[in-house]
């Protein structure tokens, strides 16, 4: 079978790197030179193509690793192998996955993932086969697939490492992402920019602030794009969390020592839960 991912970027890049191996043609497709070069070097990829116009209509399955607002360009420009499937890898689901049906043929089967993995820092130099390994999978399944490509797919994500894979409606993709990927992130950003820098803080940290401020080093194009495109459920998930935080924050102001110990008690049922 024939793999061409489009984009290699740390997604793309782990795609193509947890693909070595594994028995694929693989391909790529960057309109960066030099990474295609360094991922022909690694093996990671048979060639590399500046754009997809000779190597996707070859192709039997296409993994689109662009930002989400150059996916539905490429989809609208590309010329699909009759039989193919076609999938992306964007953090979010809903404000395209109507279009990009529209555009895709009807004898080419699409089927939307999300690798819940990657870096902080951005190109195929961070890329890595290890972020994929034990990971959380989701495909996203429209009322057209091929229950069959379906499966195949859950399969492929079984031989590149990941632990689970998930099925579901790309709604309840981009409700569950905004809480568990999105507000995460605000939550990170949010914190590095309320130090008051009044102190050298880096010398007074432990791990806890390490931990929660790792994906503070954030790559704001695309992020900035996620969350504008999801912002209908990412603002529902920011207010049930300024609702709990506004439980602590009375607590603390009252001397409220019940209600402090009864929400760690909650965090602590439900974290060892998840």
């Amino acid at each position: 079978m024939k793999i061409t991912v489009v984009g290699l970027g740390v997604i793309g890049g782990s795609f193509v790197k947890a693909l070595k191996g594994k028995g694929y043609e693989v391909y790529g497709v960057d309109k960066d030179v030099d990474t295609l070069n360094r991922a022909k070097e690694d093996g990671c990829i048979i060639e590399g193509f500046v754009d997809g116009e000779e190597i996707i209509p070859e192709t039997d399955l296409t993994i689109i690793c662009l930002y989400p607002s150059l996916v539905l360009d490429f989809i609208k420009n590309a010329h699909f192998k009759s039989g193919s499937v076609v999938s992306d890898a964007v953090g979010i689901k809903s404000y395209f996955i109507e279009q990009a049906l529209e555009m895709i043929p009807e004898d080419v089967e699409y089927i939307s993932v999300h690798p819940m993995a990657g870096r902080e820092k951005k190109g195929y130099a961070y890329a890595s086969a290890d972020v994929f390994k034990n990971a959380n999978f989701i495909i996203i399944q429209h009322e057209t697939n091929d229950e069959q490509k379906i499966k195949k797919m859950q399969h492929l994500a079984g031989k590149l490492g990941f632990r689970s894979v998930k099925i579901m409606s790309p709604y309840e993709h981009d409700e569950i992402i905004s809480y568990t990927s999105q507000l995460p992130h605000v939550m990170a950003v949010a914190l590095m920019n309320s130090d008051t820098q009044k102190y050298d803080t880096g010398k007074y940290i432990g791990d806890s602030f390490r931990d929660l401020t790792r994906i503070a080093n954030i790559n704001e194009d695309l992020w900035t794009e996620l969350f504008l495109n999801n912002k209908r459920y990412l603002l529902s998930s920011i207010r049930h969390f300024e609702k709990q935080l506004d439980i602590m924050k009375k607590a603390i102001y009252d001397d409220d020592d019940e209600t402090l110990k009864e929400c760690f008690r909650e965090s602590t049922k439900r974290r060892e839960h998840l």
